[in-house]
């Protein structure tokens, strides 16, 4: 299955604008052969803590965009938005992966970055989400989740892509990289990592968008652009790799 990870800019804190500058990055990736489309972190407004302004009921505008881009496309759509459940007090960064007919699965990132106060702002997760993407097991992750890799050790057995949707800032992008190839060679998986790039909220962000394979090999990278990367991905591979080298099941729990 080919991926396509879409490094984009962001108009802060301003949603509209933000789909209008996105307005065809969907097709043009469909017309790449993509089949999966992933955007960044909170890719509509950026890593804003004013969610009283930025969040949005599970079925407001933005993962209305997807669904409708998705089904145009006829493809799968990614990407974090700040949701507010009804009766929630506290947001939540949700990670959402819309398929082709219009399903939504969404998983609720699990650490918030305190360092930031995103603690004060959004609650914090619960469960680990796998979706069978034709063929292919995704588990999603959001941004500060990759600092934590005893979550993705969790799911390696179920596991053959990471997705990994990121506002991460210029200042840490060594970090951001060598956790993203880590996280594939730890667990014999695709890491598919997708940050911003532009400046937001006083932050500049360099992107450094790459697809990594299950022996830590970078099969496509970007730095500071607005761009598009492609990669194809396959089940098999994983099941090989992990075969030839089963490391995996000598773990201790």
């Amino acid at each position: 299955m080919r991926v396509a990870a879409v490094q984009h800019d962001i108009v802060w804190e301003d949603r509209d604008a933000t789909l209008r500058h996105l307005d065809g990055r969907v097709a043009a990736a469909a017309a790449g052969g993509a089949r999966l489309v992933c955007f960044t972190e909170m890719f509509a407004t950026g890593f804003s803590m004013n969610t009283h302004t930025t969040a949005e009921a599970p079925d407001g505008p933005t993962v209305t965009w997807m669904r409708e881009q998705a089904a145009r496309h006829d493809v799968w759509v990614a990407g974090s938005i700040a949701v507010r459940d009804p009766g929630a007090d506290l947001a939540l960064n949700a990670l959402h992966l819309v398929s082709p007919s219009g399903d939504v699965h969404r998983y609720d990132k699990l650490h918030p970055f305190t360092y930031a106060g995103e603690h004060e702002r959004f609650g914090a997760g619960k469960d680990f989400v796998t979706v069978d993407v034709e063929g292919l097991r995704v588990t999603l992750f959001v941004c500060y989740d990759l600092r934590f890799a005893d979550e993705f050790w969790a799911c390696a057995g179920d596991t053959d892509v990471y997705l990994v949707v990121a506002n991460w800032p210029a200042a840490r992008r060594h970090h951001w990289r060598a956790l993203l190839d880590a996280r594939a060679i730890e667990n014999q998986a695709y890491v598919v990592g997708v940050n911003r790039v532009g400046e937001g909220g006083g932050l500049p962000y360099a992107g450094d968008s790459r697809v990594v394979d299950p022996l830590g090999e970078v099969l496509v990278s970007a730095a500071g652009a607005e761009t598009v990367l492609y990669a194809d991905l396959d089940a098999e591979v994983v099941r090989r790799v992990r075969a030839d080298l089963p490391f995996l099941p000598d773990r201790r729990s």
